[in-house]
């Protein structure tokens, strides 16, 4: 794609000027608010970084969770800013706004090499609206943060599947660059697209076939071995006429299952042996059964060992690896088995010289929660929605918009 990156920008000078970056700081809390998780906040730091180091007046925009189009406290990006700043190693001032007074004067008072991080920008309902009039007021208040001379990085990749204001009407009004992050994330998927090494083995799971049944279809006739996991798996076990328990279920996807496996039967894998419980819980009684006898009343949250075997042997042969979606809760300790061993054999062929991509989302989350080398794997992509639309073909507005 002809687009220009950070380095053009570093390299046309920044000192003095107001950069406007999309960053992607949609960190999970938990219920106290602490981050669980800083892995989007460390991956944003290259960029602002180098934008720091020359000079720049960075004016950081971010979203967290999903508030309503108004402020709301509990997703205040405040301990975003707190763990920002220790990680750059220097103050970040936090707005209280997006766009108002606050954040207006804030940035008139940046001197060269200060880190303005505005409100969570989804507190305006302008943000996320369909309407491009509405979205392009929101633009054109964000720009006058910067000023004429400014210039938008984009370098939340995990959002750049929406055609948003601080993702895509921003880019129209402003010089634009893709940072580092999305500039990287884009040529590793790109490598799974256009040219993979072979075998090429895909591994899916977290719960709903309705999620990543675009990304079956269009990866299935592609790929060698997909492998399927996690909750998703028994809608496609009821498909082959099994009964699942009380086990996750989209019983309107059935059909849809019943004819993927018809048509892509030597190429999908679903899991010999469930691991059992008698309720969603961390400390439910639980069991190993075959995936044909799963009990009346009992839910499967977990693959079982053989079944973890069986794919290891699959992908620690493959030469490249895509995977997205744990196998199971891996929250809880005991469902948590499936997951890593995936990951363990993902890390395996990794080091027998295989490129092996996470998909973001919850199986990056499982990777740190679990304690796994992410050097184990050759990228960790920050956006598991973004990933997946690439690689179903579509485009996506937030790099569409970048090109020139």
């Amino acid at each position: 794609m002809a687009v220009k990156t950070l380095q053009d920008l570093l390299n046309e000078g920044v000192e003095g000027r107001g950069v406007l970056v999309r960053s992607d700081l949609n960190v999970p809390l938990d219920d106290n608010g602490q981050i669980t998780d800083p892995g989007r906040i460390i991956a944003s730091v290259p960029t602002l970084r180098a934008l720091v180091e020359a000079g720049a007046k960075v004016v950081v925009m971010a979203h967290l969770g999903r508030p309503k189009g108004e402020p709301d406290p509990k997703f205040s990006l405040a301990p975003v800013a707190v763990q920002l700043a220790e990680l750059l190693g220097r103050n970040v001032q936090l707005a209280g706004d997006v766009v108002g007074y606050d954040a207006l004067s804030r940035s008139e008072g940046l001197t060269d090499g200060d880190v303005l991080l505005l409100e969570n920008v989804r507190f305006d309902p302008r943000e996320t609206s369909k309407d491009d009039a509405e979205r392009a007021k929101l633009a054109a208040a964000l720009v006058e943060l910067v000023g004429d001379d400014g210039a938008f990085v984009s370098d939340g990749f995990g959002v750049v599947h929406r055609k948003q204001a601080s993702v895509y009407d921003v880019a129209e009004l402003l010089p634009h660059y893709a940072g580092t992050l999305v500039a990287a994330e884009v040529e590793v998927l790109a490598k799974l697209t256009e040219d993979p090494q072979r075998p090429y083995a895909v591994v899916l799971g977290g719960s709903k076939v309705s999620d990543k049944l675009a990304v079956i279809e269009a990866l299935a006739p592609k790929v060698d071995t997909l492998v399927i996991g996690g909750g998703m798996c028994f809608t496609f076990l009821a498909a082959q006429g099994l009964s699942v328990g009380n086990s996750l279920l989209q019983a309107e996807m059935i059909e849809t299952c019943k004819g993927l496996l018809e048509r892509y039967a030597d190429v999908i894998h679903l899991p010999r042996d469930i691991v059992v419980a008698d309720k969603f819980a961390a400390d439910a009684d639980s069991k190993v059964v075959p995936a044909n006898e799963i009990p009346d009343g009992w839910l499967g949250l977990d693959i079982g060992p053989e079944s973890v075997d069986r794919f290891a042997a699959l992908l620690t042969e493959a030469k490249t690896v895509f995977w997205n979606g744990p196998m199971g809760v891996f929250e809880f300790e005991n469902f948590a088995a499936g997951t890593r061993g995936v990951a363990e054999a993902i890390v395996t062929a990794t080091g027998k010289g295989a490129f092996t991509v996470v998909g973001g989302g919850d199986s990056a989350a499982a990777v740190r929660a679990l304690g796994l080398p992410e050097d184990g794997f050759s990228h960790i992509s920050t956006g598991g929605g973004a990933s997946l639309e690439y690689l179903e073909g579509k485009e996506l507005p937030g790099i569409a918009v970048l090109e020139d």
